[in-house]
């Protein structure tokens, strides 16, 4: 089942659908979120979850509890299972390869 992920600083949207992460999907849709281990320890990636819920493909990502309740998520694990608001201030756009028809 694919879900809806909006970024809701940005306005922009995507499809997330398991097995792929919030990230994986953001990357598929041209959206650039920052990220570096790619494996939820460094938390690079991380951001507020508004709204939605996710699944781990890892049993306990780099979160404490307390940012859990808070709805924080690493997108680099994190696998939507309803539609997402997140908050992500560092996201932006992959830029659009060069054209070659000139």
């Amino acid at each position: 089942m694919s879900y809806t992920v909006t970024l809701e600083n940005k306005g922009w949207s995507f499809e997330a659908e398991a097995p792929a992460t919030v990230l994986e999907s953001a990357e598929q849709a041209g959206i650039r979120l920052p990220s570096s281990c790619r494996n939820g320890t460094c938390r690079t990636c991380i951001c507020m979850m508004r709204g939605g819920t996710v699944r781990y493909k890892i049993e306990w990502p780099g979160l404490s509890l307390d940012e859990k309740r808070e709805g924080y998520i690493l997108p680099c694990v994190a696998i939507a299972e309803s539609d997402l608001l997140i908050l992500a201030p560092a996201a932006g756009m992959r830029p659009a390869p060069p054209r070659t028809d000139a």
